[in-house]
């Protein structure tokens, strides 16, 4: 066997099976219209816009995995992107590990990017991809926070006062987003040794972490922001308008 390097090949994972309930009735998060397209088109295209991303897989709802390929046929992408759609499963973590299943052998690193995160810029996707091939095996983009942040005992009952019990210092936290990106093979084991019960994991750095590997920060962008709330999808067609108003969209 050669002990040449492989060639790198960077693919990208979203997973979009979920329904979004915070955002109201109606259709699912990523299929919700923003600026007249569904946000998970934009989420495909903000990873396909990185001539890193070779491949993008969409994780559909187990029973609209039709819907949404016939969504992806309909929005234009780079020709130099492969799309794949699989069906996900029950909870993000069983979605995102259909998704790794979906990856051809030549992929050697991967992106996880939620789909409610239509807005990210190139630049930030193509920070971690550069900081994974530098040799780190996972890395995530993040912001300082604003705020002060209170860690509390949560209440018994939604509303009532709860007790603050530590105040974290502020410059030692970051608010992370996505694309996650990591060594395929790191997160394989992750999803393979680390099981999480409830709603499975939510933050696929975080189960790196607990295999003892180190995750890595890179400098994240204020408009990779996640639509979750009404008001979020109201600051994404502001962004989305500006955008398009400077041809930078």
């Amino acid at each position: 066997m050669s002990d040449e390097p492989r060639p790198h090949r960077t693919a990208a994972v979203i997973p979009a099976a979920g329904r979004g309930v915070r955002l109201g009735p109606g259709a699912p998060k990523a299929l919700r219209a923003l600026g007249g397209t569904p946000m998970l088109i934009h989420a495909v295209r903000a990873m396909a816009r990185s001539r890193a991303v070779s491949l993008v897989v969409v994780v559909a709802p187990s029973d609209g995995a039709a819907e949404v390929r016939h969504l992806l046929d309909e929005h234009p992408l780079p020709e130099r992107t492969e799309v794949l759609v699989v069906p996900g499963g029950d909870t993000r973590q069983e979605s995102v590990r259909a998704g790794l299943a979906a990856l051809p052998p030549d992929v050697t690193s991967v992106l996880i990017h939620d789909a409610a995160r239509p807005l990210v810029p190139v630049d930030t996707v193509d920070a971690v991809v550069e900081a994974v091939r530098d040799g780190a095996p996972a890395v995530v983009p993040a912001l300082p926070l604003a705020d002060t942040v209170k860690e509390v005992e949560p209440a018994a009952a939604p509303g009532e006062p709860e007790p603050v019990v530590a105040t974290p210092e502020r410059a030692r936290l970051r608010a992370v987003q996505t694309p996650q990106g990591f060594d395929l093979a790191t997160l394989v084991k992750a999803h393979e040794t680390i099981a999480v019960n409830g709603e499975g994991a939510t933050d696929d750095a975080a189960m790196v972490e607990r295999l003892g590997t180190t995750v890595m920060v890179v400098p994240g962008h204020e408009e990779a922001f996640k639509v979750t709330r009404p008001l979020d999808l109201v600051l994404a067609e502001a962004v989305l308008a500006r955008r398009r108003a400077t041809d930078a969209y």
